[in-house]
């Protein structure tokens, strides 16, 4: 690259103003300059013509690209290649940019036929093609079932949208750069190239967790082949980084782009799509909250939402990134902290863990486990106290309480919550400890509760963490 030298020498600066002794070497801080400057001109269209672009004064634009490229992905917008930005440019993602048109066609394209062809040029040897076939036409059925539009596979010939896996340069000035990075690519519809989608034959492609589960990508892909760009909604498919939640589901916000082009399905019933939390929203509410190793994560749906004192955004992301094994729409959850363990409660089931491993021998039962009745079908909310070993366990306008050392419910339980935690309701949502008050949540309310004097001390909302100012 002609320009890497002065592009060197600025972002290096630039990590000298910014990043608070970004712990480097000149080794990994030329990678990184590296990296920075081939997600830019790969993703947000940063021009790389040698001389000319230092003399049009390069430096600006690179600052520009960067905040576009925070901005986009919700980080703190610095301009500056700061560590949460570098952890982001080296996850695998889509190969479509997040910014410029892939493909020059003007307005916005889209197919003027509801019925489209497929076609599975060649298939990957990392999966029986049976595999691939059904996950390629799952990955269809996800958009048709919301659109007018139908697909029909077929084996001779062309078709609208023709799928292969290749690896390198394949010919579409758009080359796959090996294992990781960039995993797949789709063009916009129209006639030609238009519509096909490219997967990666460097990745490992699967049918589950592991490296690159195929039916995710090109549901992904597909989305780009039917006309949609990428979105900064972390919940939706069209989101450019990879994440596999288990379950592969179109986002409200992917259905409002899709329908926006093409419009509903015909069909009466139509998918109830999840929702993406949003910090802010003023309606909030949560399904579990907990401490964990001195932060406080919030459960949401399939997401968590987490807070640390030295990041000041927001984390969302999926609960699955640090868990794969743990259901979505957790019940309750809570730390026991001298253990460096977690609880996660849904229905009659908990799972324990510590850091991101799910420990050997769970889900285990919550009635042998802990001693509940059988008509306890679920927990609400709990809350280990870590100076005494009780935890208190919340169900319906009762309350339990266990002793952590003995490994048995104390005797006496269960009593009603009005009687020892007066004025926070009948019924509590989530909660946790923190510097010797306890949180409880209901609905979008908060209550901080001291139990010594067995009074409500504030009234929050519900988000009143997440430094929203008045929302």
């Amino acid at each position: 690259m002609a320009n890497m030298p002065t592009l060197l020498l600025f972002l290096l600066l630039l990590w000298g103003l910014g990043s608070q002794g970004f712990p480097a070497t000149s080794e990994t801080q030329e990678q990184d300059v590296e990296t920075v400057q081939k997600y830019l001109e790969d993703y947000y269209d940063l021009k790389n013509e040698g001389d000319q672009t230092e003399r049009k004064g390069d430096s600006g634009l690179v600052i520009e690209k960067l905040k576009q490229m925070q901005e986009f992905f919700g980080l703190k917008v610095t301009g500056k290649p700061d560590a949460e930005t570098l952890k982001v440019m080296k996850k695998p993602r889509c190969g479509v940019p997040d910014v410029a048109r892939f493909v020059l066609t003007e307005g916005h394209p889209q197919w003027e036929k509801t019925q489209l062809t497929y076609k599975i040029e060649n298939y990957t040897p990392d999966l029986p093609q049976a595999d691939v076939d059904h996950a390629i036409e799952k990955a269809f059925q996800l958009w048709s079932n919301v659109t007018p539009l139908k697909f029909t596979k077929v084996s001779e010939g062309q078709a609208d949208i023709m799928i292969s896996f290749v690896r390198g340069d394949h010919r579409d000035n758009s080359p796959f750069d090996g294992p990781g990075g960039n995993l797949a690519h789709a063009f916009q519809p129209g006639p030609g190239i238009g519509g096909d989608a490219h997967f990666d034959e460097d990745e490992r492609w699967t049918n589950n967790f592991r490296d690159y589960n195929l039916y995710r990508v090109a549901a992904h892909e597909l989305g780009h082949s039917l006309g949609l760009s990428h979105s900064t909604d972390i919940g939706a498919l069209m989101y450019p980084n990879y994440i596999f939640s288990g379950d592969v589901q179109l986002s409200q916000d992917d259905i409002n782009g899709i329908q926006t082009i093409y419009g509903p399905s015909q069909d009466s019933t139509q998918p109830i799509a999840p929702q993406t939390p949003q910090a802010c929203d003023s309606k909030l509410t949560f399904d579990a909250v907990t401490t964990i190793r001195g932060e406080l994560m919030f459960f949401k749906d399939r997401f968590y939402m987490r807070i640390n004192s030295f990041y000041p955004e927001v984390e969302l992301n999926f609960i699955s990134v640090f868990w794969p094994h743990l259901p979505n729409g957790l019940q309750a959850v809570y730390e026991v902290a001298d253990r460096d363990e977690v609880r996660f409660f849904k229905g009659n089931k908990y799972w324990a863990v510590q850091g991101q491993e799910v420990l050997h021998g769970y889900p285990k039962d919550i009635h042998t486990s802990f001693g509940f009745p059988k008509t306890v079908k679920n927990i609400d909310a709990a809350v280990s106290e870590e100076d005494t070993g009780k935890t208190y366990f919340f169900v319906a306008n009762k309350y339990w309480r266990y002793d952590e050392y003995r490994r048995s419910m104390d005797a006496g339980y269960p009593k009603m919550i009005a009687h020892e935690f007066p004025g926070i309701g009948n019924k509590v949502d989530a909660v946790f400890k923190k510097d010797g008050f306890f949180y409880f949540f209901h609905g979008t309310r908060q209550y901080k509760f001291d139990h010594n004097t067995k009074r409500i001390l504030t009234l929050l909302k519900a988000n009143s963490w997440f430094n929203c100012g008045k929302n």
